[in-house]
């Protein structure tokens, strides 16, 4: 009964979807004639329990490009173990040839030709056409979202959330757990829990005052008599990643011995399958997964990992379901006497050309988006060269907005956070200001200008270095590297905290950085309450309209030793 991979198995070559205008119109209708909703979603039920999930959104309610990661690294024992595998290797991995709608949807390789080929994914219309075609046959089947659901689009920072919170209420899921959500502001977190008709998760959420639970830590369903607990695990660096200052009466951590807690009274209780809603990221969940007897599943999420197989340690499986709506996982499970016997599992990609839209959500989309439709709309430039963000180290989004930030603030380095979220704009497309907003949208986008020393400069990106590269899992706070303009440097990822960067250099000078001078620095997404400066999106606008088109060259500035 356990199947080993159920993923889209489509049969197109690559010469069969390349039209004789290359990327255009015909190879578009051949790859969509060669893919159906159908076969997307064919599936062979098993089991009596049903699993739903879908993590990471980011605010995504529309179709959208996302390019997955160049470089994914891994360190210490999760060194070149999924999700640290990318490009041809992950083909290799799982079996999967290039130029198919697979290839596409789970890597990076040619993807400005594929992304025209295949279109854009996502878009909560085709999200719950998947969601009711699910239900329609497993009606018991929990729906689980893994968080960074109320964040990261112009219609989220304009509506405080409430335009997710309506699309996803109509999706009608069981429960979910957070992250980002809690930089709307504690007030308005709990006000929107307080309205929500499904399960907010996060027992590792405590009064920092009290020291007492601040949420519910987990939930118990009756499906096909089968009790099934879902315990919600928050990410556990929210005051160290986000600024602790928008809730300042809540603590989190990664809670270990909580955890195990959690899991031995849910059993106590007489739950037969155990289910972490996870927002821990990929690395901290696997280390979780074998430091905690008793989980059966982790739903895993924050790290945007998209992976078409369970990765098993044990005996609990641990499901990656990609981020910004591209897929949603499906998992049937055969639950007896309180074990796991056979399992089927699929991550379904949302190709948006092929999954029609659901009526009722694309009116309820629409309406949300309607009163801002105008001015998200409104091209700001072009773009010769694809703009991205994901990666460990380099994302030509981050890039554009570093050499903005240099020019505008007159800085000689400018640095942009490490965040994984934000859609990508394939090259030769308008610049349009939701594009922009997705890629800032945050209740903390000023844009400051300061002054540091080299050394204060090497010893802030070295402790940024260690919350990517410990190899310790639970050391990892979160985040990509971040994103460096007008400077260069080496990094060695197998060296110890402190140690891993050197040869620090001035780009348009080529001096190296001196550890006693100091410098001008303008960044954005300072997690410091009264931080000055422009709105970065304002600051990002201004600067690409006066360019009118921009392109963004490769960047080999930093130089990478993985030992």
């Amino acid at each position: 009964m356990i199947s080993r991979r159920d993923f889209l198995q489509a049969t197109v070559a690559a010469s069969a979807i390349w039209g004789a205008d290359g990327v255009g119109r015909w190879s578009r209708l051949a790859a969509q004639q060669r893919l159906t909703q159908d076969q997307l979603l064919d599936f062979k039920s098993t089991g009596n329990v049903t699993l739903i999930h879908i993590t990471d959104c980011h605010g995504q309610l529309v179709p959208d490009w996302f390019r997955e990661p160049e470089v994914n690294l891994g360190v210490g024992a999760q060194k070149g173990l999924p999700p640290h595998v990318t490009g041809a290797d992950f083909l290799k991995l799982y079996n999967i040839k290039p130029g198919t709608p697979e290839a596409y949807a789970l890597t990076y390789l040619d993807f400005e030709a594929m992304a025209k080929t295949y279109g854009k994914m996502g878009g909560f219309d085709r999200l719950a056409t998947v969601v009711k075609s699910i239900r329609a046959e497993r009606p018991e089947a929990l729906l689980l979202d893994g968080g960074d659901t109320w964040h990261g689009s112009y219609t989220v920072l304009k509506t405080k959330g409430q335009d997710m919170v309506n699309a996803m209420g109509a999706l009608k899921p069981d429960a979910m757990t957070t992250h980002w959500e809690f930089t709307l502001g504690i007030d308005r977190v709990k006000e929107i829990v307080g309205t929500l008709p499904f399960a907010f998760l996060g027992a590792n959420i405590f009064d920092a005052t009290w020291d007492e639970p601040a949420f519910d830590p987990y939930k118990i369903f009756d499906r096909n008599g089968v009790k099934i607990a879902v315990i919600g695990q928050a990410f556990p660096y929210l005051p160290v990643a986000n600024p602790k200052w928008m809730f300042p009466d809540l603590s989190f951590g990664i809670r270990e011995d909580r955890m195990a807690a959690m899991v031995a009274e849910v059993k106590g209780k007489g739950a037969d399958l155990v289910v972490l809603l996870s927002h821990n990221g990929f690395d901290v969940d696997r280390k979780m997964a074998a430091q905690v007897p008793g989980i059966d599943v982790i739903l895993t999420g924050h790290t945007h990992d998209a992976l078409p197989e369970p990765v098993l340690v044990g005996k609990t499986m641990l499901i990656a379901s990609g981020s910004n709506g591209k897929f949603i996982t499906r998992l049937d499970l055969d639950v007896q006497g309180k074990e796991i016997k056979g399992f089927r599992h699929k991550l379904i990609p949302i190709f948006s050309d092929v999954i029609a839209p659901d009526a009722e959500m694309a009116k309820l989309v629409a309406d949300q988006r309607a009163p801002y439709e105008k001015e998200m709309a409104e091209v700001i430039g072009h773009t010769g060269s694809t703009l991205y963000r994901r990666g460990n180290f380099n994302g030509t989004w981050d890039d554009l907005i570093c050499s903005a930030l240099i020019e505008d603030r007159q800085a000689d380095i400018a640095l942009s956070p490490g965040f994984r979220w934000g859609p990508t704009v394939v090259a030769d497309q308008p610049i349009t200001r939701e594009d922009l907003y997705n890629a800032t949208a945050m209740t903390y986008p000023n844009a400051y200008r300061s002054e540091m020393t080299g050394a204060q400069l090497k010893a802030i990106l070295e402790d940024v270095a260690d919350n990517l590269f410990n190899p310790d899992p639970y050391y990892q706070q979160g985040g990509d590297m971040v994103r460096v303009g007008g400077m260069g440097y080496a990094i060695d990822v197998t060296k110890a905290q402190g140690q891993r960067l050197s040869n620090l250099t001035l780009l348009n000078t080529g001096e190296a950085v001196d550890p006693a001078k100091t410098y001008v620095i303008a960044g954005w997404g300072s997690i410091n309450k009264d931080t000055q400066g422009p709105p970065i999106w304002d600051l990002v606008e201004g600067w690409v309209k006066r360019k009118g088109t921009v392109s963004v060259e490769p960047n080999h500035s930093v130089a990478v030793t993985t030992g």
